[in-house]
């Protein structure tokens, strides 16, 4: 990681509503950081060149362009591989986007460019809990459920660079089962994710009379945090929550053991605030459901990166290994 000449990389954590650009130096500190608007700019172009006029006074105060190795994006549906963003459901970009090659032209450094929950795994590895590991799985619980899995030290991106898509194994394929915004039925993200969460205290309440701190809220205005402080004043019904929440996601881990035999899961995103709402029935889930051969080797970390800065952080990893 070393390198005297060129001691920066350029981190962009690229999300539907913001787009965050850090300054990052090789002991992971961000040096400086920015943000613009994700939606103001329906032209890619013109997202590029609002984000290098907003980074130009960060990259002036480390003393310029020339001393940046590189710069990493994290990114939906990003391509390892090609550079590109394909299709992102929440972006208004359509079709294959050329991101980092636009990036390259306009400041002229190398760019990598992954998916979010890939650059996730990088940060952790390079900055995080998983700092020394080789093999182990980063699950992120945001709005969705991503993740990144390294193996041998190295991110798997498959045949295409879209490997790792752990979010959209089917959980529940029973008829009529949670539609995903993937198109597919049953997918763990829609039980695991924030959203999931969400969408489980509706059910619950719309066919239980049971009494709960959550009939307090309109329905439809539910979120995790609602159902994490209910269950933290003891509410059964959140705490019922968490519990099938943890479950789920336990027997999805206890299956994904089974194909790489990791050392760690770590997780990151929102619904980790829940704490031992959340992690102790996970943990009592995979140990129950995981492989024999696989039972006590994984440890269940919480990522050690902070919430603000991670996906920086994450992605600004990418740009040492250019």
């Amino acid at each position: 990681m070393e390198n005297n000449a060129k001691p920066y990389v350029i981190g962009l954590d690229l999300g539907g509503t913001n787009s965050v650009f850090g300054i990052v130096d090789q002991r992971g500190e961000i040096k400086g950081s920015t943000a613009i608007k994700t939606q103001a700019y329906p032209d890619v172009n013109d997202y590029v060149k609002a984000g290098v006029e907003a980074m130009q006074p960060i990259i002036d105060v480390i003393g310029g362009i020339d001393k940046v190795k590189g710069m990493g994006i994290g990114a939906p549906n990003g391509c390892y591989y090609t550079g590109t963003i394909e299709n992102a459901a929440n972006l208004q970009w359509k079709g294959s986007i050329p991101l980092a090659k636009l990036f390259e032209d306009a400041l002229g450094i190398p760019v990598a460019l992954t998916n979010d929950a890939n650059a996730a795994a990088v940060g952790e590895m390079t900055y995080g809990v998983a700092r020394g590991m080789k093999d182990f799985i980063m699950i992120t619980l945001g709005t969705g459920v991503g993740s990144g899995i390294v193996i041998n030290g190295q991110v798997v991106y498959g045949s295409d660079g879209f490997a790792g898509e752990l979010g959209h194994v089917t959980m529940d394929r029973k008829p009529g089962s949670r539609l995903c915004g993937c198109g597919k039925h049953g997918c763990l993200e829609t039980f695991c994710s924030a959203t999931g969460v969400a969408r489980t205290a509706r059910e619950i309440l719309e066919t239980t009379d049971r009494p709960s701190l959550l009939r307090d809220i309109d329905p439809k205005d539910i979120t995790s945090l609602d159902v994490s402080i209910a269950a933290e004043k003891g509410d059964e019904i959140a705490k019922e929550i968490y519990e099938f929440t943890g479950e789920m996601l336990g027997a999805a881990c206890a299956d994904f053991a089974a194909f790489s035999s990791p050392e760690a899961f770590v997780f990151f995103g929102g619904l980790t605030k829940a704490g031992d709402l959340l992690m102790k029935p996970l943990q009592k889930s995979y140990d129950e459901n995981v492989l024999p051969a696989f039972r006590g080797h994984a440890k269940l970390l919480i990522s050690g990166l902070s919430g603000a800065e991670a996906a920086v952080l994450g992605a600004s990893a990418l740009g040492w290994e250019l």
